[in-house]
């Protein structure tokens, strides 16, 4: 089968192209897509030989065709084979530096040569109970019938080995080109059968940017219910995928449209306030897809150092999205038209909290991203700069490590048209960042603590370690951000006075 052609601008757009003039330009993008994968090529065509020797079929299919033909790398080597698990083991044995079967159950070998990882699946013909995501594990006989069983068009191409014929029974890379994402049978049976797909199109329209096929936004808004077949873990691995994509707003904005962010980030749509009348706040939604896109502005280059929060992060896209969720809990409307959203800052932390733990997210990622949502607000306290030392200190000390983060999440979350506002907030966290880094120079910051540790606290007050010597440190951090370093010995003076208006227990 030949290369799909991709639209092309026509000055008489009327006219059919010839059969030779799409035959030559489906050769001629099929040329680009196999350089772009010569750094691999030995390595497949040694790989299709060897299946070809053994009497099997072998193609490299799904994610790396696809990406090829866009140009871009992929870290994944999925081919597909006639040959059963068995047969891919004896095929590579002797050839590979290693081989795993951990994904027999379902059909695939791993291998490792050199530097590269491959996968090996046998063609499946897997069934459905739809009570379930898992299917019934069966293998297929031939290649088409493998590609049609496949999410979507555009990873259902495929590139036989050794012969490098290309393979694309559903038009995927026409689909690739006009940026619309279809679905190789009809939609409604590919989310029946895996309701996690849904998501994955969501993440797709960020990932290559793309439009849902209206059959496909159709059937998503019709299936959503289903989703609550897939376990919490994967809908969490997938809304991972989408938030470190480049530009992971219109896959949030699908999950909004669709309906499937209120099967499994309810608080995101929630936030979807209805403007009144008198337009006296903005659409906190809107608000906070915004500040997701400034803030991924404003993370530093993969591999930068922590300082720099190298991107993509998810701790901060995470923080910058849910910032704001506390919003429409606490909304009040004022007596003379005004709007006032006291503590959602608070309400926002517990809700993170809650809805990420729902999603299984690790412990250290909760307390973080839930941490940033209750200090945003923080800075616009700070005014023209009347902050004493003594709450920059404590601004630094309540951040902790999350201070670079906090940082550029504070930044993001202006999103005034103002420009003299906008310019005067700026200026204002400048003039904080300035003031965070001349105390942390004299004060080392990063690192503050009371001037007495709590062996020295207990040999002062002759006391064991308990709670009573945690309260003890505790008020010496207090003096220690309050009044920044007033010495051992004025330390321990304070300790005594504090001892002594202590009552006896």
């Amino acid at each position: 089968m030949t290369a799909s052609q991709p639209p092309t601008e026509s000055a008489e757009p009327s006219a059919e192209p010839s059969a030779d003039a799409s035959a030559d330009a489906g050769a001629a993008l099929l040329a680009r897509a196999v350089a772009h994968l010569e750094p691999v090529m030995p390595l497949l065509r040694e790989l299709g030989e060897r299946f070809a020797t053994a009497g099997h079929d072998l193609a490299l299919v799904g994610g790396p065709v696809r990406d090829a033909f866009l140009g871009r790398s992929s870290h994944d080597l999925d081919l597909t084979t006639s040959a059963r698990p068995e047969q891919i083991e004896a095929a590579v044995a002797g050839w590979a530096d290693a081989v795993w079967d951990m994904g027999r159950a379902f059909g695939t070998i791993g291998l490792r040569k050199g530097a590269y990882v491959v996968e090996i699946t046998t063609y499946r013909a897997d069934a459905y109970d739809r009570t379930t995501r898992k299917p019934i594990v069966a293998f297929g006989d031939n290649l088409a019938d493998d590609l049609a069983r496949r999410d979507f068009t555009v990873n259902a191409m495929a590139l036989q080995l050794p012969e490098l014929a290309f393979v694309d029974p559903h038009d995927g890379l026409a689909d690739l080109f006009a940026r619309e994402l279809r679905t190789p049978g009809a939609p409604e049976v590919s989310f029946a059968d895996d309701p996690l797909r849904m998501m994955r199109a969501a993440r797709f329209v960020a990932q290559l940017d793309m439009s849902l096929h209206p059959g496909v936004a159709e059937a998503i808004t019709a299936a959503v219910d289903s989703l609550q077949i897939v376990s919490a873990e994967r809908v969490r691995d997938e809304l991972v995928k989408l938030l470190l994509t480049p530009a992971p707003r219109r896959g949030l904005e699908v999950l909004v449209d669709t309906g499937l962010a209120q099967r499994m980030l309810p608080e995101l749509p929630g936030m979807q306030l209805t403007i009144d009348e008198h337009h006296r706040h903005k659409d906190v939604y809107e608000h906070s897809l915004t500040v997701l896109d400034q803030a991924i502005d404003l993370e530093g280059p993969p591999g930068a150092g922590e300082q720099e929060v190298p991107g993509p992060d998810l701790i901060l896209r995470l923080a910058a999205l849910l910032h704001d969720i506390g919003k429409p809990a606490t909304r009040r409307f004022e007596p003379g038209g005004g709007v006032s959203f006291h503590h959602h800052e608070v309400v926002g932390a517990k809700l993170s909290t809650k809805r990420l733990r729902e999603l299984r997210f690790d412990k250290e990622t909760i307390k973080s991203v839930s941490r940033l949502v209750e200090l945003h607000l923080r800075f616009h306290g700070y005014g023209a700069g009347e902050w004493t030392d003594s709450a920059v200190r404590r601004y630094v000390t309540d951040a902790g490590d999350l201070l670079p983060r906090l940082h550029r999440l504070t930044r993001a979350d202006c999103t005034t048209r103002n420009r003299r506002k906008a310019a005067r907030l700026a200026a204002s966290y400048d003039s904080l960042e300035r003031r965070i880094e001349a105390l942390m120079a004299a004060e080392e910051l990063k690192a503050v603590r009371p001037e007495l540790d709590g062996n020295e606290i207990g040999q002062v007050l002759g006391i064991p370690p308990g709670r009573v010597l945690g309260r003890a440190y505790k008020h010496l951090l207090a003096i220690r951000l309050d009044r920044g370093l007033i010495g051992p010995e004025a330390a321990r003076e304070e300790l005594l006075a504090w001892w002594a208006d202590q009552p006896e227990s």
